[in-house]
C-alpha cells in the first residue's frame, strides 16, 4: 500500500495511475469524500485527511510501504510563506508519527536558490524534511508543460502565445506531468537505498519559439511568441487578482536570469519521455 497525496491533480493522478497499472496497492488521500470516490471505483483506498490536520494526516501515512507528498500549491502566498510552513509543520508531524519506510516528496527545480521566489516553499519543504530520521527524497522536476493548459486560448483565438520566459528563442527544461508521476512512483517501489535528490526534466528543453510552433502544428493555425514585457507584469497580475505578484514576478526572473536551475550536471538529471509536441495535442485535444 503507497499513501498519495495531491492525488486529485495531474501529478499525484499519475503516480497513482502507474502504481495501479503495476499491481500495487494504493491508498487516496483526499480532503473531500466525493472527490475520492473516482479513486475508489478504480480499487483504491480512500484516507480523509487535510494537510493542515496532523491527526488525519498521520492516518493517511500509517501503514504502508511509501507516502508520495505533493505539497498544496499557493500561487499567491502571504508573506514569509505562513500558509506553506502551516503545510511543512503538519507533514512533518504526521511522517514522524506514521514512521513510513520510504518517503518521496515533490519540489522543484531551483530549490537550492538562496533568492527569495514563489518556489522558495519548496525550499522550506526540503529543509524541513530532510533533517526528519526518515528516507526523504525529493523530486525536483522542470518546468510544467502541462500549465501551457493556459495558454491554449489565446493561441487558438488571437494566435499569439504570451510568454514571460524570455528571451523567446532560449531553451528551458520543461517536462510533462506524466512523466514526474512515473518517475515519483519508481522511486516509491525500488528498494534499497534512496536517493536524496532527483532532478527531472522532459526529453528535450524547449524554447518559448518552439512552443508557438508546436501550438501552430496542434491548431492548424500560425501562432506567434511573444514577450510579456517585464514592466507590465505587476500590474497585469493584481489585475487577475494576486494580492502580492512579486514572489512570482521573483520566480520568473530566476528563470529568465538563470539562478532558477538544476543543482546538478546536465548528464545527472533524469530524462522523461513524453515531449512538448505529444503534450500540447493532448492539452489542444
Amino acid at each position: 500500500m503507497y499513501a498519495i497525496t495531491g492525488i486529485t491533480g495531474n501529478v499525484g493522478g499519475a503516480v497513482a495511475r502507474t502504481l495501479l497499472a503495476q499491481g500495487h496497492s494504493v491508498r487516496a488521500v483526499v480532503r473531500d469524500a466525493a472527490k475520492g470516490k473516482v479513486w475508489s471505483d478504480l480499487g483504491c483506498e480512500v484516507a480523509i485527511a487535510d494537510m493542515e490536520d496532523a491527526a488525519t494526516l498521520t492516518r493517511a501515512f500509517t501503514g504502508v510501504r511509501g507516502v508520495f507528498v505533493l505539497p498544496p500549491p499557493n500561487f499567491d502566498p502571504t508573506p514569509g510563506f505562513p500558509e506553506a510552513k502551516a503545510v511543512i509543520d503538519t507533514v512533518s508531524l504526521a511522517l514522524v508519527a506514521a514512521r513510513p519506510p520510504r518517503v518521496i516528496c515533490l519540489s522543484t527545480v531551483g530549490a537550492q536558490a538562496t533568492q527569495s521566489n514563489l518556489l522558495s516553499q519548496r525550499t522550506l519543504m526540503e529543509q524541513a524534511l530532510s533533517a526528519l530520521p526518515l528516507p526523504v527524497a525529493f523530486l525536483r522536476p522542470a518546468w510544467f508543460l502541462d500549465n501551457l493548459a493556459w495558454d491554449i486560448a489565446g493561441a487558438r483565438e488571437q494566435g499569439v502565445f504570451a510568454s514571460f520566459l524570455q528571451p523567446l528563442d532560449r531553451p528551458v527544461p520543461m517536462v510533462a506531468a506524466v512523466d514526474v508521476g512515473r518517475v515519483a512512483a519508481e522511486l516509491l517501489v525500488q528498494e534499497g537505498a534512496i536517493e536524496r535528490i532527483v532532478e527531472l526534466e522532459g526529453p528535450e528543453r524547449v524554447s518559448p519559439n518552439a512552443i508557438a510552433e508546436a501550438l501552430s502544428m496542434a491548431l492548424g493555425r500560425p501562432v506567434q511568441a511573444e514577450a510579456v514585457p517585464r514592466e507590465t507584469w505587476g500590474s497585469l497580475f493584481l489585475s487577475q487578482g494576486m494580492r502580492d505578484p512579486m514572489p512570482r514576478i521573483q520566480m520568473l526572473d530566476g528563470f529568465n536570469e538563470g539562478w532558477i536551475t538544476f543543482a546538478g550536471s546536465d548528464a545527472a538529471v533524469r530524462k522523461g519521455k513524453a515531449g512538448l509536441v505529444e503534450v500540447i495535442r493532448s492539452l489542444v485535444s
